[in-house]
């Protein structure tokens, strides 16, 4: 029994080492979002709503890909789909190249866009490949590795185009104020141009990657049928007699909004507070510090001490108890709190998807697109933010409160946002990932 137990753990390794490799990719291209968009705001002169657009083109593109990535995959199989998903990535980092040179805000947009279909592709066939690769009551553990590796590339995404980017952006801010329009073009124009090298290197290695996920050996593996029903029972025959899989899209949604508010305002939070932007530039690396560290301790204790629902109760406590705590404190001890969301949001995608995709047979392909599209919570909830941001500026502005304190005071007020979110994750961890499953 131990020699078939080791046997099936030496063929796990590999592929989960394979996995774990595309997860590090889409960390790496996700996490530099936190570093683009206080740089676009600055070349395109945006608001700060506007500059958020930056994760809508982002994570926009799993609403509208999903269900086609879905279909792609049962057409061409989780393997080939995978490769092509790197592929599609590599393109719309070339995009960037256009963009740079026209300097034109929606050619970013598309290629983030672009890159964000591809990043679907392997997020819809990754996710659901490393829930059902070993036994459903361990998937958790097996996603926290795969977060690891994530957030680990996301921290030195961060700092790589933090540093390309970022560097010497308050004096370039400055400057924009006192020079003339000819002056201020020519700034801006080559500040636009230092994302072009680090884009085409970046296209170079997905290409590549690409190549050789097709030769990587990655076995076959589907999900466990739905139980057979017991006499008098009616089977399930629809996606929508679900009300667990309902709910667990809807946490999902609510999640990724405040994981990427975590990980992409808290560069933008820390210079609204007065932080100059070669400090907060490494304001990203402490939050997804923060989810690595829990993601190992999660690994440690998921499902051996603690179970996978527990792990998402403790986080959905945890995240509202530090979102009071951003709001109510100042200066660095509020950007600390913004970091330590990391904790509270760690777990959460680990333990909603095995969660969401128990008892689901058939249907888990179709599922696993559903919770992708879920990943569109990234492009609603922290433009949402901005909103709040600038609508409670203007107000305070026109109170008599000048525009630095008005500007810090509106960005950690816009927090609140945080706390409805964190209330969804909560639910489904004491309950909803039980409605519709008692009767089996």
């Amino acid at each position: 029994m131990s020699q078939l137990h080791t046997q099936q753990k030496n063929n796990t390794l590999l592929p989960i080492l394979i996995i774990s490799g595309l997860f590090f990719i889409f960390g790496f291209v996700t996490w530099i979002n936190g570093a683009l968009i206080p740089f676009m705001k600055t070349i395109n002169e945006l608001t700060s709503a506007q500059s958020l657009l930056v994760a809508s083109a982002s994570y926009i593109s799993f609403v509208v890909m999903a269900l086609p990535a879905s279909y792609i995959l049962s057409k061409i199989g989780y393997k080939k789909g995978m490769s092509l998903g790197l592929f599609i990535m590599g393109a719309g980092a070339l995009v960037f190249i256009p963009a740079a040179e026209a300097r034109t805000y929606w050619i970013f947009l598309a290629g983030i866009f672009i890159q964000g279909a591809g990043m679907t592709l392997l997020q819809t066939a990754s996710n659901p490949y490393i829930t059902i690769l070993g036994p459903i009551d361990s998937a958790a553990k097996r996603i926290a590795i795969m977060g690891i590796a994530n957030k680990v590339a996301g921290a030195l995404g961060s700092l790589i185009f933090g540093a390309i980017l970022l560097s010497g952006i308050d004096e370039i801010n400055e400057k924009l104020t006192t020079v003339s329009d000819a002056e201020k073009i020519q700034l801006l124009d080559t500040m636009a141009d230092s994302v072009v090298l680090p884009y085409i290197i970046m296209a170079v290695v997905l290409f590549i990657l690409g190549i050789l996920i097709r030769k990587a050996p990655l076995p076959h593996v589907e999900a466990e049928p739905i139980d057979e029903s017991k006499a008098g029972e009616t089977t399930k025959s629809s996606i929508f007699q679900f009300p667990h899989l309902w709910l667990g899209v809807l946490t999902l949604f609510m999640y990724v909004g405040v994981e990427v508010i975590a990980g992409d305002t808290i560069i933008a939070y820390g210079i609204s507070l007065g932080f100059p932007a070669a400090d907060a530039k490494f304001f990203t690396t402490f939050t997804l510090l923060a989810m690595v560290l829990t993601y190992a301790l999660g690994v440690f204790l998921i499902p051996k001490y603690i179970s996978q629902a527990l792990a998402l109760r403790a986080s959905a406590i945890i995240g509202i108890v530090f979102s009071f705590c951003i709001v109510f404190t100042t200066g660095f001890t509020s950007v600390l709190f913004v970091a330590a969301l990391g904790i509270a949001n760690a777990l959460v995608w680990p333990a909603v998807w095995p969660l969401t995709l128990k008892g689901l047979g058939k249907f888990t392909k179709t599922a696993s697109a559903l919770l992708i599209m879920a990943i569109s919570g990234g492009a609603i909830i922290p433009p949402l933010y901005g909103k709040l941001v600038d609508s409670n500026k203007a107000t305070y502005i026109a109170q008599g409160m000048n525009e630095a304190l008005a500007t810090a005071t509106a960005s950690t007020k816009g927090y609140w946002i945080l706390l409805p979110c964190y209330v969804v994750i909560l639910y489904y961890a004491i309950s909803g990932h039980k409605l519709g499953l008692k009767k089996n």
